[in-house]
């Protein structure tokens, strides 16, 4: 069984730097030390420094909610993946469908931020996913497949396994509805098959993929305990402690029972 892997991305919230380690304080205490399932918080960038200090000693990581692929230069706003480290980032979230369909990044240009990441020893969050008018016109496993297909576009076998695939139906992002946990299940075990098509069975088998849209601690378990789901890219569960430490609890006990 692939170790679950429960973040939080917590956009662009809150909105002061106290309610923020307040939040990250909170969910370092309720986490503890315990390593059984991966735990990592993605606040905005303005926090992180502050974030990494509320967090030492944690097993919780530390992510961006997005960088550029080029290490420095003329890019007004932007972030590098040596500037994430620099402040303690583990991990960094691409291609999240809010940066995909509201800010109109491609694939290939998510794909140039995925090597950049890699290359800065951050661990990648790559996110994938169909709108509703896809859903309903039945292009599910072709948007997803295309998304794949070029965001991977140019990796190793060996730097895949070190990806982690986050897979959210936009249709289910923040507006209150969940992919039943056949549907995520369904979608989740093409994205495996695909990966072992193209990277072989033994890395795709090593890949977590977490599941994105609407999770909830009274909904998390059911999500959590299908097969090919390897945990949660929260949203607002992830602003409320108490609703996250309820879904990283909820993982916890999917993984002391194990999978069927």
């Amino acid at each position: 069984m692939r170790p679950l892997f429960i973040a939080g991305n917590w956009k662009m919230n809150p909105s002061t730097e106290a309610d923020a380690v307040a939040l990250a304080e909170a969910v370092k205490e309720g986490v503890g030390q315990d390593h059984a399932v991966r735990v990592a918080v993605c606040p905005p960038s303005v926090f992180l420094h502050r974030i990494d200090t509320a967090l030492a000693n944690s097993p919780v990581g530390l992510g961006g909610q997005n960088m550029h692929p080029e290490p420095s230069g003329a890019y007004t706003g932007e972030l590098s993946g040596a500037m994430l480290n620099d402040v303690g980032c583990t991990h960094v979230i691409l291609g999240h469908s809010e940066r995909r369909h509201g800010l109109g990044e491609t694939d290939a240009f998510i794909n140039q931020k995925l090597h950049a990441a890699l290359k800065a020893g951050l661990i990648p969050i790559v996110c994938i996913g169909e709108t509703l008018d896809e859903r309903e016109g039945d292009r599910t496993e072709a948007v997803v497949a295309e998304q794949l297909d070029g965001s991977l576009a140019g990796l190793e076998p060996d730097q895949m396994a070190g990806v982690v695939l986050a897979y959210e139906p936009v249709w289910a992002i923040g507006t209150g509805k969940t992919a039943s946990p056949e549907q995520a299940q369904d979608v989740h075990a093409f994205i495996r098959a695909r990966l072992a098509d193209r990277f072989g069975e033994a890395i795709a088998a090593r890949v977590v993929i977490q599941y994105g849209g609407s999770v909830k601690p009274d909904n998390a378990a059911d999500l959590l305990i299908r097969p090919d789901i390897d945990g949660a890219l929260v949203g607002g569960a992830s602003l409320k402690a108490a609703d996250f430490l309820g879904i990283i609890e909820a993982a916890r006990t999917v993984t002391q029972a194990g999978k069927a």
